[in-house]
C-alpha cells in the first residue's frame, strides 16, 4: 500500500484529503506544519501533498528539506494560485501544483499519475540496457521493444527507427531530411511528407496528448528532438 504524507495547517483540509485518499486504498500520514512534515517524512513514502503557507516552516522550505534526502514526488496544494507561485513551487523541487479549492476527482488523478511515474522511474533506473525518456518510455534497443509506464507499445520498424534515432541523440535537433536519410537510408527529395506522416503515427502511440507533444518536440522551422 502506498503511503502519502499530507501536510496542511488546516485540520479540516487534511481530514478531507485523508478521507478521499483512503477510499482509493492509500495510507495517509498527516502533519500540520512544514517542520512536522520534515520530521515525519520516511523514505518509504510514495508522495507528499504539501501546503505552502504554514507556521514554523513554509511549504517551500519543507520541500527543499525533503529533497535533500529523497526524490519522492511532491504535490503542492495551495490557495496561492498565481503563475509566479507555481513557478516558485516547482523551482523549490515540487513535481506538480494544484490550487485550492480542488476537486476530489482531479486530486486523485494527479496523485495516481505522480505515484505511477515515481514507481516506474525506480524500476527503469535499475536497468542499464535501456534508453529512458522523460521517465515515461523505456527503449530496449537490442530487443527493439518500447514500453510506456511498463506497458509494451507496438511500433512498426520505421516508427522504432525514428524513435531510436532521436532518443540516442537527446538534445540534438534533426530535420525531416536528416531523419529520412538515417531511417530510410535513401535520398530525400523536397515535398516528401513521409517523415511527418510516420511521426504523427508515432506520437499517437507514445504521447499522452499528441497535440501537445512532451516526448518528441517540434523546433519550429528546424526539425524535431527529444530533450536530454
Amino acid at each position: 500500500m502506498d503511503k502519502i504524507l499530507v501536510v496542511d495547517d488546516n485540520k479540516e483540509i487534511t481530514d478531507l484529503i485523508e478521507s478521499i485518499l483512503e477510499k482509493e486504498g492509500y495510507e495517509v500520514v498527516k502533519a500540520y506544519s512544514g517542520l512536522e512534515a520534515v520530521n515525519l517524512f520516511e523514505a518509504t513514502m510514495s508522495l507528499v501533498i504539501l501546503d505552502v503557507m504554514m507556521s514554523e516552516m513554509n511549504g517551500y522550505e519543507a520541500c527543499q528539506k525533503i529533497r535533500q534526502q529523497s526524490q519522492v514526488p511532491i504535490l503542492f496544494l495551495s490557495a496561492k494560485g498565481t503563475d509566479v507561485d507555481k513557478v516558485v513551487g516547482l523551482s523549490a523541487g515540487g513535481d506538480d501544483y494544484m490550487v485550492k479549492p480542488f476537486s476530489a476527482i482531479e486530486l486523485v488523478a494527479r496523485v495516481r499519475a505522480l505515484i505511477r511515474r515515481y514507481h516506474y522511474a525506480g524500476k527503469i533506473q535499475q536497468s542499464t540496457n535501456l534508453i529512458v525518456v522523460n521517465d515515461v518510455l523505456a527503449i530496449d534497443v537490442d530487443a527493439r521493444k518500447v514500453t510506456k509506464y511498463g506497458e509494451e507499445i507496438s511500433l512498426t520498424r520505421t516508427e522504432f527507427g525514428i524513435l531510436e534515432l532521436l532518443a540516442q541523440n537527446k538534445g540534438r535537433v534533426f530535420s525531416t531530411e536528416e531523419i529520412f536519410k538515417s531511417v530510410w537510408q535513401d535520398k530525400y527529395y523536397e515535398g516528401n511528407n513521409t517523415v511527418m506522416v510516420h511521426l504523427a503515427r508515432l506520437r499517437e502511440k507514445i504521447e499522452d496528448n499528441p497535440r501537445k507533444a512532451q516526448i518528441i518536440k517540434n523546433v519550429w522551422g528546424v526539425g524535431y528532438k527529444i530533450e536530454d
